[in-house]
């Protein structure tokens, strides 16, 4: 029996051990459904510019700029499994908005090189804002900063660094700590994560409007994480609910999420410079 015992106990710590160090492969999923770019915004009737850039730490991150009908624009940041070209729906919906867009893959994503951290996913963002403010020349109150799951703490952690006109958190959990507790209850999920992407947190900091997007029919985020940011964000605040899983809830209930988009845009920008 004691024998039993401490092979299950061995068994387990040796389970913690794995879950420690491969906790960003259990994360980070480029290559479900390829790192290969399958279409192009072209395919959707968008007009684009395929963009290199250059991060601080010298990984060179591949993306698109399409171009809109106003000079706002919406930076994409996307979540954790497949490439750009696998939201060439939001970037539809964007596009009809008439917002410019800019989306770009992460280090590890798509065509952009290096390996995919925590730490180097806020580095890619930096340098996509530098892009657009200094290579495009890009006004920060002409830019809304966009993510969705795992990519909203990223724009969230943008936003409370820098200055956009506003910000938009959509199918957030609020941590990588929290949400790893909620699945795996029968694991020390807190005290093993080294990642957090702390979206509630960084969300405290912004100093712009804040639009909270998430579905009560999330099965992967429940939707209590979507109202604890919100609870989070400073004034002026809002919260969209959809109806719709995790991954399709902006397609599913895509009436009740464009007049969302659209009246949020509106408080940002005044009607006679709207989109």
């Amino acid at each position: 029996m004691l024998k039993i015992i401490l092979t299950l106990a061995a068994s387990y710590v040796l389970l913690l051990g794995i879950i420690y160090l491969l906790q960003d492969r259990m994360l980070y999923l480029p290559n479900v459904a390829g790192r290969e770019l399958i279409m192009t915004p072209a395919d959707a009737g968008m007009d684009f510019e395929d963009v290199l850039i250059a991060t601080a730490d010298s990984v060179t991150l591949h993306g698109w700029f399409i171009k809109g009908q106003s000079p706002h624009v919406l930076l994409f940041f996307h979540g954790n499994a497949g490439n750009i070209s696998h939201r060439l729906d939001s970037l539809r919906q964007f596009w009809s908005l008439g917002l410019s867009v800019m989306i770009i893959d992460y280090r590890g994503y798509g065509q952009s090189e290096g390996k995919t951290t925590e730490a180097g996913t806020y580095r890619d963002a930096d340098a996509a804002w530098r892009y657009l403010t200094q290579g495009r020349g890009v006004r920060p109150e002409d830019i809304v900063v966009f993510g969705r799951s795992v990519g909203a703490s990223v724009a969230a952690r943008l936003a409370s660094e820098q200055d956009p006109q506003g910000l938009i958190v959509e199918s957030s959990f609020t941590s990588v700590p929290d949400i790893a507790a909620e699945l795996y209850p029968w694991l020390p999920a807190r005290w093993l994560s080294r990642l957090s992407h702390a979206t509630r947190d960084y969300v405290r900091d912004v100093r712009c409007p804040v639009l909270v997007v998430h579905s009560r029919d999330d099965e992967i985020v429940p939707f209590h994480h979507g109202e604890a940011i919100f609870t989070a964000a400073p004034e002026p605040r809002s919260l969209l609910e959809l109806r719709g899983t995790h991954n399709d809830a902006f397609i599913r209930d895509e009436r009740s999420y464009i007049e969302g988009l659209r009246a949020f845009l509106a408080r940002l920008w005044p009607p006679e410079d709207a989109p």
